[in-house]
C-alpha cells in the first residue's frame, strides 16, 4: 500500500501493498441499491439503519466484506496464538483489519498475523498485539469508557464520527476510518485530550478533499 507510515509495530513482508496512504502513528457509501428510504439493511445478523449505512463512507458492499473479515479471521487468529493465552481483537475497516490485545511471545504475534493474512477480501494488516499477559475484565472495562469518550469528543467537536472508528486496548487508542488530513488531524487533537488515554495510533486511510466531496455528494452527508 503506497504512500503508508507507521511508527511501532511490525508488518508482514506478504501484506499486498494497495495504492492508497495509510497513516499510522505510534504516538499521537452508499446504501445498497435498491432499499428504501426508511428499509434497514441486513449486516452480519444485525439490522443497520440505511442511514447510518449511507454516512459511513466505505459502499454497503465493502461494509459487509469487513463484517465477514472479523467473524472469520477473529477465531483463526485466537487459535494460531495460542487460544486462552492470548486475548486477540481483530477489526477491519475497508478490508484493512488491525489487530490489538495481547499474546504470550512473538512467535504468537507472527501465528496471529499469517493466520489473519490467509482470510479472503483481507488487504493489509496493521499488527499491535502487545506480548504481555491477557488483560484483566476491569481494563476491557476502562477501555470499553474510553471509547465512549472518545466518540463524545467528535460529536462534541463537530467531527464525522460514523467515519473514525475507535478500537482501545490498554488505553492506547486506535483510530480508523477514510478521512482527509484535515480530518485526522482533528481527531488525534481531540483523542489526546481525553484523561485516561495513553496514546494515540492512527490507522487512517487518507483521502483527498476532492475525494470527500465526491463522497459526501453521493451519500447526501456533509463534512464539518
Amino acid at each position: 500500500m503506497s504512500g503508508a507510515g507507521r511508527s511501532g509495530g511490525q508488518a508482514g513482508g506478504w501484506q499486498q501493498r494497495a495504492g492508497r496512504a495509510v497513516a499510522v502513528v505510534a504516538l499521537a457509501g452508499a446504501a445498497a441499491a435498491g432499499l428504501g428510504a426508511c428499509a434497514p439493511l441486513m449486516i452480519g445478523g444485525a439490522v443497520v439503519g440505511t442511514t447510518l449505512v449511507a454516512t459511513d463512507r466505505r459502499t454497503s458492499g465493502i461494509q459487509l466484506e469487513d463484517q465477514n473479515i472479523e467473524i472469520k479471521a477473529a477465531p483463526r487468529a485466537r487459535a494460531a496464538a495460542g487460544g486462552e493465552a492470548a486475548h486477540i481483537n481483530v477489526t477491519s475497516y475497508n478490508r484493512l483489519v488491525l489487530l490489538s490485545g495481547e499474546v504470550p511471545n512473538d512467535a504468537a504475534r507472527r501465528a496471529a498475523e499469517q493466520a489473519v493474512s490467509q482470510v479472503e477480501n483481507v488487504r493489509s494488516i496493521v499488527n499491535e498485539l502487545a506480548v504481555a499477559g491477557v488483560s484483566s475484565l476491569t481494563a476491557r472495562s476502562n477501555d470499553a469508557i474510553l471509547t465512549g469518550r472518545v466518540k463524545g469528543t467528535f460529536v462534541d467537536g463537530g467531527l464525522p464520527v460514523q467515519a473514525v472508528k475507535v478500537v482501545t486496548e490498554r488505553g492506547v487508542v486506535h483510530l480508523m476510518g477514510r478521512v482527509t488530513e484535515r480530518e485526522a488531524d482533528r481527531a488525534t487533537q481531540a483523542a489526546r485530550r481525553v484523561p485516561g488515554v495513553q496514546k494515540v495510533v492512527r490507522v487512517f486511510e487518507l483521502i483527498s478533499e476532492q475525494e470527500l466531496a465526491a463522497i459526501q455528494g453521493r451519500t447526501g452527508t456533509t463534512g464539518r
